[in-house]
């Protein structure tokens, strides 16, 4: 599967589409909206990051206690129930006199909930689409939350203003239940791909299995440390250029999303396996070492551009992933991949604050530029490496997601599909 028609005329894949863009319009309002009211509530500028930021840190304890679910529910049925969850938390801090801790506590819970949707999410299309078409099914899932995220914030603030912070997160919390609808409506009932109940037990077994493979490992470490520093980068956009940081965002948002169809739709498969996600993740990072030199805007935008096609190095990374995985635990181990990102997306943007506190906003993308590229050029030899079949994979034959998938891969690059914010998946 290589063209756009045979993927939008493969069966649920339209109905998975568009569930996951209502999602992430969800998301995308209803962050903007809660950021507006706890600013509103606390004059505090950490507070009201937070508030838009802060459950991507919380997405890595859910990644330790809940993220079994992935693979051992019925997919159909925990797509519809988490977004109905998040329907409910989005909606409960529109409610008037409602204390800020309390505000928090949603969040918190709604930020460990997220752990299993992304694995539930991603690990339904490598059920959906044959192993030849996650490549380029995953990067239309990027685009379209990418071309969201654009319109969503600009939609979200006219919504803000018009229907107040609260009428935004109640408009918010409907287009969850619209993600809701349209999955139990378009989506196939299946059974679980894992047998047994969740557990924190079975969560902790399971994530201690997928890291003890080592190649695997690397795959891990390569999807969440370059990609997180370089979200670090665009941390410091508002605080480098705040009378232009709206520009910087939406230029890497375009290079994001041409680096997504260049690389999902176009990319010849033996570039794929001779190169790899190496050079993607390299040009990633190295654009953004030229703001030591305080480049003027139009030399700053098209770095931030230019270097963003580098984020779908993800999408290579997931490829490989998925072939280095038992079909059993895809869910598990993409949810892992997710939360693993957001966490390191959220680390990286604390530290680089730190470090632009202590120096200058320059001087911190510099910094977290060059480490990025450090970390990749360590882990490009195991990259490159021809990579053996994990002891515990299952041979894979046959169709449908237990067919042999391409050795070549494994965000929302920024997807931002979790949750609001500069999350390149």
């Amino acid at each position: 599967m290589h063209t756009y028609q045979p993927l939008f005329r493969t069966p649920e894949f339209v109905p998975l589409l568009a569930a996951s863009a209502a999602h992430v319009a969800a998301l995308t309002v209803s962050g903007l909206a809660l950021g507006t009211l706890v600013y509103g509530a606390t004059g505090s500028p950490l507070l009201a990051a937070l508030s838009m930021f802060g459950p991507m840190l919380a997405q890595m304890i859910g990644a330790s206690v809940l993220l079994s679910a992935a693979d051992r529910l019925p997919p159909r049925a925990a797509t519809v129930g988490l977004a109905l969850s998040f329907s409910v938390g989005t909606a409960v801090p529109a409610l008037p006199g409602l204390p800020v801790w309390a505000i928090f506590v949603v969040l918190a819970v709604q930020g460990m909930i997220g752990s299993v949707g992304g694995g539930v999410r991603y690990g339904l299309l490598t059920e959906i689409l044959p192993p030849d078409g996650y490549l380029l099914g995953r990067s239309v899932l990027n685009m379209c939350a990418g071309s969201l995220q654009i319109c969503g914030y600009a939609i979200g603030g006219v919504l803000v203003d018009v229907l107040t912070p609260r009428g935004a997160l109640l408009t918010g919390g409907a287009l969850h239940v619209v993600a809701a609808a349209v999955a139990r409506a378009g989506l196939a009932r299946r059974p679980p791909r894992a047998k047994g109940r969740p557990s924190v037990g079975e969560t902790w077994r399971t994530n201690a299995r997928l890291w003890a493979v080592k190649p695997r490992r690397r795959v891990y470490l390569a999807l969440w440390v370059p990609n997180g520093l370089v979200v670090g980068c665009e941390s410091l956009f508002v605080s480098y250029a705040p009378r232009h940081a709206g520009l910087l965002f939406a230029f890497a948002a375009v290079g994001m999303l041409a680096g997504d169809t260049l690389t999902g739709r176009f990319m010849p498969r033996r570039w794929r396996e001779r190169f790899g996600a190496p050079p993607l993740l390299l040009l990633l990072a190295t654009p953004y070492l030229i703001f030591v030199l305080h480049p003027a805007l139009p030399v700053a935008l098209t770095a931030v551009a230019v270097g963003s096609i580098g984020f779908s190095a993800s999408l290579l990374l997931q490829e490989r992933l998925m072939s280095l995985t038992p079909v059993e635990l895809s869910g598990h181990a993409f949810g892992l991949h997710s939360s693993g990102m957001l966490t390191m997306q959220g680390v990286a943007a604390a530290v680089a604050g730190g470090v632009a506190q202590l120096t200058s906003p320059a001087t911190a993308m510099t910094v977290m530029a060059a480490a990025s590229a450090a970390v990749t050029l360590v882990l490009t030899p195991g990259l490159r490496r021809p990579t053996p079949k994990p002891a515990d994979e299952p041979a894979r034959t046959g169709q449908g997601p237990v067919a042999q998938s391409p050795v070549v891969r494994g965000p929302l690059a920024r997807p931002r599909t979790e949750q609001p914010g500069p999350a390149k998946d």
